[in-house]
């Protein structure tokens, strides 16, 4: 199976993103945790099957929260470079890449 890499600004912002959710409600990041674990592992699965957004970098989108999960499929590796927002400014990720 391929590997998955999760560079540190991504864990970041799923770290981020979690703690808001359980602030605004008990358990909710928790929930929110599952559904980035969920992505991951479908992309691992199948990398891809999820469109490329710019460049080589692709996206799923999560259920039930209006996140994105962006990753760049490399030879043995699956690199996530980010998890933003879908309101957020595309120009932010768009420095992660390569």
């Amino acid at each position: 199976m391929i590997d998955i890499i999760i560079q540190p600004d991504a864990s970041n912002d799923i770290l981020e993103a979690a703690k808001w959710y359980d602030n605004n409600l008990k358990g909710l990041g928790e929930s929110f945790l599952g559904s980035v674990d969920s992505a991951i592992n479908s992309v691992q699965q199948n990398p891809e099957a999820y469109p490329k957004v710019y460049k080589e970098l692709r996206r799923i989108l999560l259920k039930k929260f209006p996140f994105g999960i962006f990753y760049l499929v490399e030879e043995n590796n699956i690199v996530i470079v980010a998890v933003f927002h879908a309101s957020r400014n595309p120009k932010q990720w768009k420095g992660r890449t390569k």
